[in-house]
C-alpha cells in the first residue's frame, strides 16, 4: 500500500470521529462554557454585596434580620415608656394612705409599742403645752426627742411596768435634758400607780391611746391675738392633732404649729374665722367662726371619733 493511500485513509477515519463528537447528546461550545463559568464566579461576589448592603426589598436572610432587630427595640421603648406612666399615678395613690396615719402622724404613731423608762416630777399643773391646770393629775412629759416640738401635746398614752399594772396619761409637758427618746417623765400620782416612789426610776413600755371621753373641744387664742396676728389652740382632742387650717378666701391655710403649741398666723389671715382641725387618722373637723377673745377658751361640740 502506498503512503498516499494511507494519508487519506487517516484522513478519512479523523472526520468521521469529528462528526460523531458533534452528534454526542450534551456536548456544548465554547460560548456555552463560557457563560457558565462566568455565572459561577458571579455567585460569591452576589453573595458578598448582599452581606455588605442588603437589598432594598428585604429578600435576604441577613437583610431580614436586620430589620428585625431595629423593630423589636422601638417597640420596647413605648411599652416601657407606658409601663412607667401608667404606674406613677399608682404610685401617687399608694403614697396617700386612706387613713392618712402615715403622712400625719409624727413619732408617736398608732399600734406601735415603744420603750423606755419612767421617772417622776412633781407636775403642778400647765407645762410647755401650755395647757391650764386641771384636776387631771395623771400626766406626763415627753422626752425631747418624741415631744417633736410640741406633736405630742394632748397625745394619751397607755404606760406598762414591768410588773403589770398600767396607767393612762395625758402629756402636757416637755422633759428636756436628760430625758432619752423613750423615756417619760410621769406626775408623782402616775407613777405611784405603777411603783413605789422609791424606785425612782423603772423601765417601762409604751403605746398611743384613743380613749373614751365625754370632753369636746375647745379652742383658745392666745394672749396679744387680734385680727391681724393670732396664736390659736386646741384643747381636750381625743387623739393627737396633726394640722390646724384657717379659712382663707374659698380655700383652707395650713397654720406652722410653735414649740409652745399654738398654731400662729403672723398676717392675721383666718383670725376669728372657721378652723378646721385634722387628726392623725385623717378625720376632719370644722369649726365655726369664733370670735377672737384673747385668752379664752371657747368650747365646741366637736370631738374626733376613738380608735
Amino acid at each position: 500500500m502506498s503512503k498516499r493511500w494511507l494519508f487519506l485513509s487517516a484522513a478519512a477515519v479523523l472526520i468521521v470521529v469529528s462528526l460523531a463528537l458533534v452528534l454526542l447528546p450534551g456536548h456544548k461550545d465554547d460560548e456555552d462554557v463560557k457563560s457558565v463559568a462566568g455565572s459561577a464566579t458571579s455567585v460569591p461576589s452576589a453573595t458578598v454585596s448582599a452581606a455588605k448592603s442588603p437589598s432594598p426589598s428585604g429578600t435576604s436572610s441577613a437583610s431580614a434580620r436586620a430589620s428585625a432587630t431595629p423593630s423589636k427595640k422601638p417597640s420596647a421603648t413605648p411599652t416601657a415608656h407606658a409601663t412607667t406612666a401608667s404606674a406613677a399615678p399608682a404610685a401617687t395613690k399608694a403614697a396617700r394612705p386612706a387613713s392618712g396615719t402615715a403622712s400625719l402622724a409624727g413619732r408617736i404613731r398608732p399600734g406601735v409599742t415603744y420603750r423606755g423608762v419612767a421617772t417622776f416630777y412633781d407636775a403642778d399643773g400647765g407645762g410647755a403645752c401650755l395647757y391650764d391646770p386641771s384636776d387631771d393629775v395623771l400626766t406626763g412629759a415627753m422626752n425631747t426627742t418624741d415631744y417633736e416640738a410640741s406633736k405630742a401635746c394632748g397625745a394619751y398614752v397607755v404606760v406598762h411596768a414591768a410588773g403589770g399594772a398600767s396607767i393612762t396619761v395625758r402629756i402636757t409637758n416637755e422633759c428636756p435634758g436628760d430625758c432619752a427618746p423613750g423615756q417619760i417623765d410621769l406626775s408623782a400620782q402616775a407613777f405611784a400607780k405603777l411603783a413605789a416612789p422609791s424606785a425612782g426610776r423603772i423601765p417601762i413600755t409604751w403605746n398611743l391611746a384613743s380613749p373614751s371621753t365625754s370632753d369636746t373641744i375647745s379652742i383658745r387664742y392666745k394672749t396679744g391675738s387680734t385680727r391681724y396676728w393670732c396664736g390659736i389652740q386646741a384643747i381636750g382632742h381625743r387623739n393627737p392633732l396633726a394640722r390646724l387650717e384657717v379659712r382663707a378666701g374659698s380655700g383652707w391655710r395650713q397654720l406652722a404649729r410653735a414649740d409652745y403649741n399654738y398654731f400662729l398666723s403672723e398676717d392675721g389671715t383666718g383670725c376669728g374665722g372657721a378652723l378646721r382641725l385634722t387628726d392623725i387618722y385623717g378625720e376632719q373637723l370644722t369649726v365655726p367662726a369664733l370670735a377672737v377673745r384673747a385668752n379664752v377658751t371657747q368650747a365646741t361640740r366637736l370631738q374626733f371619733a376613738q380608735h
